[in-house]
């Protein structure tokens, strides 16, 4: 499935503030931040990527009800969907 660009750009954003929220993480580990601090921070990072796999699948999904000419395979991206989950 090829994204449009008006369709990609905000999830790439998202995958962008998570990929430097990361680094982030990384630096607190390396500098002995507390352990609860870490996982916090982890879990929003955690949480970020998922929201943008979620955004992809239900991108292709939304293609797939709305064109009849679609080559996207429901049943695959239900299955991705729920591999996120």
């Amino acid at each position: 499935m090829d994204f449009e660009p008006d369709e990609i750009k905000p999830i790439v954003t998202r995958m962008k503030r998570a990929h430097g929220h990361l680094g982030s993480v990384i630096r607190m580990m390396e500098d002995g931040a507390d352990c609860e601090a870490v996982l916090t921070q982890l879990a929003a990072v955690n949480k970020a990527l998922s929201r943008a796999g979620y955004a992809i699948v239900s991108t292709g999904m939304q293609r797939c009800l709305t064109d009849e000419d679609s080559d996207i395979d429901a049943a695959k991206m239900e299955k991705l969907f729920l591999a996120l989950a």
